[in-house]
């Protein structure tokens, strides 16, 4: 995506009775206009998303610091939730605090829900997605390819450029990167308490705090443990919102992760769909810009209209705002600490890592046939080689390809 606006400094500091106080180089407005565009443009998925958001908040406009970026990354990962709008939520904090975050995260998610709850007014209206499947055919091949080339990007930010010098300074963050990578892909799920292992021994190792240098001077080894818009019932509103507030505040990770959850209630447990509207929930989540847990406002609209679609949405999201906005504030005072900066470095390795797993696994699950690998590769390209292409265009001729494709097949 191009993104208009100025390229200015991140922060002017101001030095008021000894204390350094931050101001923001941007106004508030221009941060929720961003979080619109990149709610109905955004496409690729949790990965994408925050490789967008590093590239135009941090790379292109530096209204936030790469410290800034990897704090609210960190912070992001630990908590659960949808990984995409926490990191937006949290980048709207750093400036402008609680209605910052409130603003970006309601800016973030509001276009990608509209889009959703009218997709399934079309389906209750004509029956079936058959037409979406075929144009996902392109769709899905050309997000693997947006999806790798961000995650590309994130590993060289984060943990270092591919090469031996980098190996050899940074081994250690690169262990975990793969150790996490090789996890993701063979559990097909991200595991947090890895995530916590990494940081706990990176910030050990590299910076252990002045405790443990006078506690644990003696100390070698660390333990570490029909259109239906109105039509709903009250009964079904409730068991919607305990189920959904349970996926947003019991799900870490990526919208990867959330997928297994929704299919043991939704199919499994409370028959609201079958298998096939599962499947084209998904579908939907993966066709539209925005973060991919927003298909928990189709499947809702699905069950109990747009009430249902409501509920859903709510309380998938308000945990994750919660759990971000809660605990921010103490996260950002603590995180000049060298140790904290330590495990935070610690953790964006193994998060990175296992971003990278769930782009594999993504593309095991989305690429089933040489013309749908061929797609993911030209969009690889296309971003490789041409540098002022724009993402969307990249969805948009990639869904007329295999649209074709799927009718000539």
């Amino acid at each position: 995506m191009e993104l208009t606006g100025q390229k200015i400094s991140n922060v002017s500091h101001i030095e008021v009775n000894s204390l350094q106080v931050s101001t923001p180089s941007y106004a508030l407005k221009d941060l929720v206009i961003y979080f619109l565009r990149l709610g109905y443009s955004g496409f690729g998925g949790p990965v994408a998303l925050v490789g967008y958001m590093h590239r135009d908040l941090v790379e292109k406009r530096k209204w936030i610091s790469e410290e800034e970026y990897k704090e609210g990354l960190a912070l992001a990962q630990l908590a659960p939730g949808p990984l995409a709008a926490q990191l937006g939520i949290y980048l709207g904090f750093v400036h402008y605090r609680v209605i910052g975050a409130t603003l970006a995260g309601l800016a973030f998610v509001l276009p990608s829900f509209i889009m959703v709850v009218l997709l399934g007014v079309a389906y209750k209206l004509y029956g079936g997605l058959s037409w979406m499947q075929a144009v996902f055919y392109g769709v899905g091949a050309a997000v693997i390819g947006i999806i790798a080339m961000s995650s590309y990007k994130l590993t060289i930010k984060s943990v270092g450029k591919i090469n031996l010098e980098s190996f050899r300074k940074n081994w250690m963050l690169w262990l975990f990167y793969i150790i996490a990578a090789l996890i993701t892909i063979i559990t097909q799920s991200e595991e947090v308490l890895l995530f916590v292992a990494a940081g706990l021994i990176y910030m050990f190792v590299k910076a252990p705090p002045s405790w443990f240098k006078k506690n644990n001077r003696a100390t070698s080894v660390l333990l570490l443990a029909g259109i239906g818009f109105w039509e709903y019932d009250t009964n079904t509103l409730g068991k919607i919102a305990w189920f959904f507030t349970k996926a947003g505040a019991f799900v870490f990770g990526s919208g990867l992760a959330i997928v297994p959850f929704l299919h043991g209630g939704v199919v499994t447990e409370y028959h609201w769909l079958n298998e096939t509207q599962f499947v084209d929930a998904v579908a939907v989540a993966m066709i539209t810009p925005g973060p991919v847990v927003i298909t928990v406002g189709f499947i809702g609209y699905l069950v109990a209209g747009f009430p249902g679609a409501a509920v859903a949405a709510l309380a998938t999201f308000l945990p994750c705002y919660l759990f971000t906005v809660i605990p921010a504030p103490y996260f950002k005072k603590i995180a000049k600490n060298a140790s904290i900066k330590a495990f935070v470095d610690g953790i964006t390795a193994a998060v990175i890592g296992a971003l990278v797993g769930a782009v594999i696994v993504i593309a095991i699950r989305s690429i089933i046939d040489i013309p749908m690998a061929l797609i993911a590769v030209a969009s690889i390209l296309a971003l490789v080689y041409i540098k002022k292409i724009q993402e969307p265009y990249i969805i948009l001729v990639a869904a007329i390809i295999g649209f074709i494709l799927k009718s000539l097949l």
